[in-house]
């Protein structure tokens, strides 16, 4: 990819999550009973349209939910100075949070309504280069 096109790809990215975050309702939780009826895209489109609270982690970590279908989710963050490591790159457990985060609500898009789950992430990194200041997806 060439610098102008990334650039472009960056930006477009950026503008989307800010869009989402204009959207997201303040955090919080809600009782299972109150989602146990929902379908979960009707649940996750709720939380995307503000009319449901963001979730919490987010906040912590910094990611918000941007994209989501059957059986596939996106979010997106920027890390900064909070999420590095000693040595100033970013720590791998907020990139494998992203991934667990990603992998649940991708398996939630596919229950029924008031099936429940967990997630077991098994995973191998390898980080090749420094990650700062930079978008993750």
């Amino acid at each position: 990819m060439n610098e102008h096109n990334r650039d472009t790809r960056l930006a477009a990215w950026i503008a989307e999550e800010q869009a989402a975050r204009d959207r997201l309702a303040a955090p919080g939780t809600l009782a299972l009973a109150e989602v146990a009826g929902m379908a979960p895209l009707d649940f996750f489109d709720a939380i995307g349209r503000g009319e449901l609270p963001s979730p919490p982690f987010g906040q912590l970590l910094d990611f918000v939910p941007l994209q989501w279908s059957r059986g596939r989710f996106v979010f997106q963050g920027t890390p900064d100075g909070r999420h590095y490591n000693p040595l100033g790159s970013v720590h791998g457990g907020y990139i494998a949070t992203l991934l667990d985060s990603c992998m649940g609500c991708a398996v939630h898009t596919l229950l029924k309504p008031g099936q429940g789950y967990t997630t077991c992430l098994i995973l191998d990194m390898n980080g090749t280069r420094q990650n700062r200041e930079v978008g993750v997806r």
